[in-house]
């Protein structure tokens, strides 16, 4: 479990050609638009020395790779504050949560309660001057109200637009609504105007809250890193910080307390619920010598644990760096939003100048209806539904991925994943244990079961060969006192010849049977696996199989596969024969046995050709090759480390399961993602064409704006709750 993923440091050099570029990561504070983050993005990338710059809003975070990212500083936070004036940029600290600096709770409350008042304000004004309009029906009592009301709610945003506007963005969502409704008031639609902005302000309201609530939710699902541990000292407890434990401190853990850093059980035992983790339901046993991982819960008894490692290297740590890595991979439909959302605002707003000039110049309409149609075209032309709702629904995935102990390596590995047909899998630590184990028995003279196991036992007790000590702890585990032979000889590559109790006995394969003379006329090998022969005094006494154990949950995962479409297959080193009977067992109808690792990236080309797509689980050093070179690497957490950098998803629990659920994760935030899209667009189109025919208002227009973008909010939260 330890090598699932390496640390990444907040600042990391690398070499590009004869080039060097350094990484740093920033949090951009305040950050409340997605549409304005992807433009910070595209300001901040075309700096010179910079060769990559990626905002995540739902992060906020902002990974930069360049030259000289410190001397880049400055400039980045002017961009960011050019574009949206509330943002304050500084360096990501990777030390516990309480040494973040981003906005405190209380502040964010302060914010949220401010808002509400000049709201809640608003709102009162907005119906003393609906009732002022229709009892004393002259402006005089009416306008002085309106504007009072608008002040409250859009002076704000109207001054905002101001200051944009001198710096030359004119496009930005500020600009709009403050040419929206202010164009409302010249035509003499107050309530219009006032009424707008208290719905843009109420919408904008509620969407901040969302998507504040969607962010939280996401990252303290994956985010356990501790605030403090509990030091022990010579004669007391001591609670310290979590980033104040070193390698080598002994830590209490009290029934119920999350494990706070990796390490090694030195006195106590205990049961662990590893879900958070690696999404392993079933709590596991430890006791002294046992090492924990951090972020997995201590159930019963209290533990006293050594740290092996600090906290900007434990478990925690990596997964909540795996998790904001992966939300900065963007997908393929990201990029197009991305792209298509810079194109949608110029061309909506110039479609509204047309609105508003063309059929009265033309067809000599009302002015008044035409401008008032324009305008419901510039309160629908910001793009952040589009914007905010794809990544969002993204970093749901992740972080749904993350609760079940799968973690994907960006939203490109979701989105390549949701496409694939077929899964191709290695067999030894992936479908089966890659353990091996005791499986049959079987006698061919006088003795019983037992009593070949117990002679076996006996030859092979002072072996550490892997099918050795699964001989000896079959033995164990039936507690049989064995016999330590009086003469013992390990012949390479045959077996063992030992005297036990005066007698001669052979334990190995055929070569050494056949090299002793011993006729195998009655062995007959019914199952698959390494066959361990017996002889007594000359005598063929019978064989045992030893095999690699299938995962108990294999057979369902394979058939979850199949009910999701898509075809199941084996590549293997193995022998054709254990090949076939593992396929056998666990319902995998393609085979192909024998492979060289070379030969294992030919026959996943193939499958490719006649299936499409694939992805390809594995968990051994020999996978990387064809692990990095399928459409969607996944490796077992449990496997190499080569495997798992190849790797494009990795599966923190060894448990198959994790295969289809990954897919059915991928598939989700990708159906979501475009349900977001498709109900963003149609909402906006439906709106533009009942305001050419005169069926829509600004009020309706607000909605296809804030409201849509706060839904797509809430669609792509679904995720997290989806079983």
């Amino acid at each position: 479990m330890n090598q699932v993923l390496s640390y990444e440091s907040v600042i990391h050099t690398e070499t590009s050609g004869k080039r060097k570029y350094s990484r740093q990561v920033y949090i951009l504070e305040h950050l409340g638009c997605a549409n304005c983050a992807a433009k910070m993005e595209k300001r901040i990338s075309e700096l010179p020395g910079v060769s990559e710059a990626t905002i995540t809003f739902a992060t906020r975070q902002l990974r930069l790779t360049a030259d000289n990212p410190t001397a880049l500083f400055p400039q980045i936070q002017q961009i960011c504050a050019s574009i949206e004036s509330e943002v304050t940029v500084h360096p990501k600290e990777t030390t516990s949560r309480s040494a973040d600096p981003p906005v405190t709770l209380q502040e964010a409350k302060k914010e949220n309660r401010k808002a509400a008042v000049g709201i809640g304000a608003g709102a009162v004004l907005f119906i003393l001057m609906e009732v002022l309009e229709h009892t004393a029906g002259t402006n005089a009592y009416t306008l002085p109200v309106s504007v009072l009301a608008y002040i409250i709610l859009g002076g704000k945003i109207v001054l905002t637009a101001c200051k944009n506007l001198f710096k030359g963005r004119i496009f930005d969502e500020n600009f709009l609504m403050s040419i929206a409704t202010l164009g409302a008031f010249a035509i003499g639609e107050y309530p219009e105007a006032v009424g707008v902005m208290l719905f843009y302000r109420l919408g904008e309201y509620f969407e901040h809250i969302a998507v504040e609530k969607s962010r939280s939710q996401i990252m303290d699902a994956v985010d356990l890193r501790p605030e403090t541990v509990n030091l022990i000292t010579e004669d007391t407890v001591q609670t310290i910080g979590a980033e104040e434990a070193f390698p080598g401190d002994l830590i209490l853990v009290r029934p119920g307390d999350r494990i706070p850093l990796d390490g090694k059980v030195m006195d106590g035992e205990s049961r662990i619920d590893t879900s958070p983790v690696t999404g392993e339901p079933v709590p596991v046993q430890v006791g002294r010598g046992d090492e924990v991982l951090s972020g997995c819960v201590n159930t019963t008894g209290q533990l006293k644990i050594r740290v092996e490692k600090p906290l900007e290297e434990s478990m925690v740590t990596r997964i909540l760096d795996s998790v904001e890595n992966a939300a900065a991979s963007k997908p393929k439909v990201d990029r197009f939003i991305t792209r298509f959302a810079r194109v949608y605002t110029p061309v909506v707003v110039f479609l509204a100048l047309g609105t508003a000039a063309l059929p009265p110049l033309l067809a000599g309409g009302d002015w008044n209806y035409w401008i008032y149609t324009a305008l419901t075209f510039l309160v629908m032309s910001c793009p952040c539904a589009l914007v905010l709702s794809v990544p969002l629904a993204f970093f749901s995935g992740i972080g749904a991925g993350s609760k079940k102990g799968i973690l994907f390596k960006g939203g490109a590995a979701i989105e390549a994943l949701a496409d694939i047909k077929a899964v191709v899998m290695d067999k030894t630590g992936t479908i089966t244990k890659g353990n091996f184990v005791l499986q049959k028995v079987i006698t061919a003279g006088n003795l019983t079961e037992d009593q070949l196991l117990k002679l076996a036992a006996g030859c092979e007790q002072s072996s550490t060969h892997p099918i050795a000590c699964s001989i000896t702890t079959a033995a164990k585990a039936k507690e049989m006192e064995l016999t330590k032979p009086s003469t013992l000889k390990e012949i390479p590559g045959e077996g063992i010849l030992a005297v036990i109790d005066g007698e001669i006995v052979l334990c190995g394969n055929r070569k050494l049977m056949e090299h002793h003379l011993v006729s195998l006329s009655s062995c007959t090998m019914e199952s698959y696996g390494t066959e361990v022969l017996i002889a007594v005094e000359g005598e063929f006494a019978g064989y045992m199989v030893i095999a690699d154990t299938v995962k108990a949950d294999a057979k369902t995962a394979i058939a979850d596969l199949k009910k999701q479409g898509l075809t199941p297959a084996m590549l293997t080193g193995d022998a054709k024969k254990s090949a076939e009977s593992v396929a056998s067992d666990t319902g995998i109808d393609e085979v192909h046995a024998k492979l060289l690792p070379q030969d294992k990236l030919t026959r996943l080309q193939e499958i490719r050709g006649k299936y499409g797509s694939v992805m390809f689980v594995g968990d051994g050093i020999n996978d990387a090759p064809v692990l990095a070179g399928a459409d969607v690497g996944a490796a077992m957490g449990s496997g190499a480390d080569a495997a798992i950098e190849a790797a494009d998803v990795v599966f923190m629990t060894s448990d198959m399961e994790a295969i289809p659920q990954s897919i059915r994760i991928a598939n989700t935030a990708v159906h979501i993602s475009w349900q977001n899209i498709v109900f963003a667009l149609a909402v906006k189109i439906c709106v533009m064409i009942l305001g050419l025919l005169g069926f829509a208002s600004m009020w309706m227009a607000v909605f296809a704006d804030t409201g849509v973008a706060m839904l797509c909010v809430l669609n792509s939260v679904r995720i997290l709750y989806k079983k």
